[in-house]
């Protein structure tokens, strides 16, 4: 048995477990993972690994709870980079994705600015299984028809569906339903997103590989930019979440900002 010596933190109680990685070699098995993740042990939605410093920023290996590596999550790498600026004594971080490069900066007391880099809206980009309008996406699932689905990648693929009641429908049934379709090749993160005014939108997500979560930063990014799309809201909106907002700022070249609080830094051990 190993012990390994790791961090808990949340963004709005989308929880994670950050393992640093950048002096030594600590790998964890898919099933390890999906042990680890379930809400009967630690629990968490994803596990975050830091690399070794490259090229002034960091890299960060991220896998859902359910074993399956993904390449985006603005809650958890707002987490991270918290967690580094404390430990570097520095205000600003870089992290590095497998397909982007994020700046983050700790702006207040237990508070992250993440820019996310710019929305892709095509259909190879998405990616989607057919060349369709991705901006009016129609599914029927369970002989019910969802109209209007707005995709975007935003570093992951989502769709959002605009309706006058968010928690009016049970994602634990549609959600992995929907992120399953075939239309899907990649599986998608889901949102129902309600529109308050055009400052403030509440959703409800189910995200790929880690089901419902409390909070979602790319989910935040990804509705931001579809109600921005089809004007329902400003450029600068606040996503609501069951425990608080995240800001999403869209600037005039299409770069996302996202700002929202972290979590205390918890030291947490574990063997494998």
């Amino acid at each position: 048995m190993t012990a390994i010596n790791a961090y808990k933190m949340d963004g709005l109680g989308n929880d994670f477990v950050i393992i640093d990685r950048r002096k030594n070699s600590i790998n964890l098995t898919k099933e390890k993972i999906k042990e680890l993740g379930s809400r009967s042990n630690i629990g968490f939605d994803q596990v975050i690994f830091i690399e070794k410093e490259k090229e002034n920023s960091f890299p960060i290996t991220i896998f859902n709870s359910d074993g399956g590596e993904v390449s985006a999550c603005g809650n958890g790498s707002r987490c991270v980079a918290y967690l580094l600026g404390k430990n570097l004594n520095t205000k600003e971080i870089k992290l590095k994705t497998n397909n982007r490069l994020l700046n983050a900066k700790i702006v207040g007391n237990l508070e992250v600015e993440l820019e996310m880099g710019k929305p892709l809206y095509g259909s190879e980009e998405i990616p989607l299984s057919k060349t369709i309008n991705p901006a009016n996406i129609t599914l029927e699932i369970d002989k019910n028809k969802f109209t209007g689905g707005f995709c975007v990648n935003v570093g992951n693929p989502h769709i959002i569906f605009f309706v006058k009641d968010c928690f009016e429908y049970d994602l634990k049934t549609i959600g992995p339903k929907i992120e399953n379709h075939s239309l899907f090749p990649e599986k998608i993160n889901v949102t129902m997103a309600q529109v308050i005014d055009e400052n403030n939108i509440t959703v409800n997500v189910w995200e790929r590989g880690a089901g419902q979560t409390k909070a979602c930063g790319t989910a935040a990014c990804a509705t931001a930019v579809a109600a921005f799309k089809n004007r329902l809201a400003y450029n600068e909106v606040d996503i609501k979440f069951k425990e608080g907002f995240l800001n999403i700022k869209i600037d005039k070249t299409d770069n996302i900002f996202m700002t929202g609080p972290v979590s205390e830094v918890k030291k947490i051990n574990f063997e494998t």
